[in-house]
């Protein structure tokens, strides 16, 4: 990866140049059965496609408070490399009455009604699909999302040392975020490009965010993004390390 990387955003943009091919979140719900491969290019164009509704639509600019009520599930993935794109800050598992924007799942929508600004929601259905009824009060994300442009560019550059991340009550800078997921990639078992980890781990913790999300981007990596790993039984598990090509679990 590029040593000059100062942001997430770099990191997704030297993934692209590199490679733009190769699988980069692999995610499963091991509820539903679902299973959806994306690859650099096509996460890269979810990412340039939510940050356009991000900036432009929803009108946040850098600094502004996106709280992230949602899942480990990789439209999660696609919203923290869309806020670093923008320059606002992704509020995992935030509080939604003190965010400027609030993106919600289906098991959080009432907590999100605290938000007085702008409110997106997320079915989280199998391929992106749409609420069956809109929820009230909220905007569907894969109604908004498919319309927008393909290409992304910022209006104001992103500031590497402004504020980029809070989760589990922590400030990230941009910067902090690309730096700490570089020097821990190692213990997590991440040796460079080509390493493959399945994370079980949620989102709302810097350790499940970095094993699902950071770690593989910062080395050149992939992810298989699992959620309700639990409901899936040891010899699946094995299964699964075999025909993803895994070499760590972090769960």
């Amino acid at each position: 990866m590029n040593a000059t990387d100062r942001t997430p955003a770099d990191l997704l943009g030297s993934a692209l140049a590199a490679d733009p091919g190769r699988p980069l979140v692999t995610f499963y719900d091991d509820a539903t059965g679902e299973r959806v491969e994306l690859s650099v290019a096509t996460f890269a164009n979810w990412v340039a496609k939510t940050a356009n509704l991000l900036q432009d639509e929803l009108s946040a600019e850098p600094g502004d408070r996106v709280s992230l009520l949602l899942p480990a599930h990789w439209q999660t993935a696609v919203w923290l490399l869309a806020c670093a794109s923008v320059g606002a800050v992704a509020d995992v598992s935030g509080d939604p009455a003190a965010a400027d924007v609030v993106v919600t799942g289906p098991d959080s929508l009432e907590a999100a009604r605290a938000c007085s600004g702008a409110r997106i929601a997320l079915a989280l259905r199998p391929l992106g699909g749409r609420f069956p009824q809109p929820p009230e009060g909220f905007a569907d994300y894969a109604v908004e999302v498919p319309g927008q442009g393909d290409r992304f560019a910022p209006y104001a550059p992103v500031d590497p040392e402004a504020p980029a991340l809070i989760v589990a009550g922590r400030e990230f800078t941009g910067a902090e975020v690309v730096e700490r997921a570089r020097a821990e990639a190692t213990d997590l078992g991440l040796t460079g490009p080509g390493s493959r980890i399945l994370s079980g781990l949620p989102y709302d913790t810097w350790e499940g965010l970095h094993a699902g999300l950071y770690g593989p981007l910062a080395t050149g990596g992939s992810v298989v993004l699992c959620r309700n790993l639990d409901r899936l039984g040891d010899e699946a598990l094995d299964k699964r390390v075999e025909s993803e090509r895994v070499a760590v679990i972090s769960r």
